[in-house]
């Protein structure tokens, strides 16, 4: 399974420049590409205070041009996230696209980032973003989940091969990122694949280094700190491989954990 992840520029508040510039990446991946993952909230940036006029809606002009691209490029889509209207409620959402331009689901994220007041704009999510690609069973995270390690292993319980992980991730904080995403790897045997932007907000740089993490927290791919497309390869025999060769999900003691 080839994994193209955009590692665009994203301007807050600039959404028709944002959503331009998107589309035309996805459109230069998709002929290289089996999977296209896009980052956190591309089209508005951290621009969020006229999100209840802003936001899309699931059968909108963009969903419907992603589609569209899916169908005619028969390639998978993980539209990033973006600020989606779902009965009455306003989420920060990841809508997956399949080859044929359907619309599997969407993943509305669990975990609001209360440092940026997320909470203030955006309604928290109360379900796993867990769904088949390409036969293979992969997970959908957001930016902020990648902190709690329960996600990930939920997902990974349930079969998950891999996760796809769309974030806006300061630079700030970019020691902990490769951190964060190989760990999820490693304790769950399974390919991270996190995708974040380039560019600035409020003065503070986005980290980039957009990258794709094995089961054994090796980097496959990894990007720098510009706006590029980064393109690696995720083989699902590589996961059986891992959990078959460490024995930790046996050795687990759920009955003695808190919730």
């Amino acid at each position: 399974m080839k994994i193209a992840m955009l590692q665009m520029q994203v301007i807050a508040g600039d959404i028709e420049g944002n959503t331009n510039k998107g589309l035309t990446l996805v459109n230069e991946a998709a002929a290289k590409a089996d999977v296209i993952i896009l980052p956190e909230i591309w089209t508005t940036g951290y621009a969020l205070k006229n999100v209840a006029q802003t936001a899309e809606t699931i059968d909108g002009p963009l969903i419907t041009r992603l589609t569209g691209i899916a169908r005619n490029n028969n390639v998978n889509i993980i539209a990033g996230s973006v600020p989606l209207r779902l009965n009455s409620r306003i989420y920060n959402s990841a809508v997956i696209i399949d080859r044929q331009g359907n619309r599997i689901t969407s993943y509305e994220k669990v975990h609001l980032f209360s440092m940026y007041g997320e909470e203030r704009f955006f309604s928290q999510g109360s379900k796993l973003g867990l769904l088949s690609l390409d036969k293979v069973a992969v997970g959908v995270g957001i930016c902020y989940d990648l902190r709690f390690p329960e996600l990930f292993r939920s997902l990974a319980l349930q079969g998950a091969q891999a996760v796809f992980v769309p974030a806006e991730w300061p630079a700030a904080r970019g020691h902990h990122w490769r951190t964060l995403v190989q760990a999820r790897a490693i304790e769950n045997h399974m390919y991270i694949c996190a995708v974040n932007c380039v560019g600035e907000h409020k003065g503070s740089p986005f980290y980039g280094h957009s990258l794709l993490v094995d089961p054994e927290g090796v980097i496959v791919a990894e990007g720098g700190d510009h706006e590029t497309i980064i393109y690696g390869e995720l083989d699902p025999a590589r996961v059986a491989e891992a959990r078959k060769g460490m024995l930790s999900f046996a050795d687990r003691r759920p009955d003695i954990y808190a919730d």
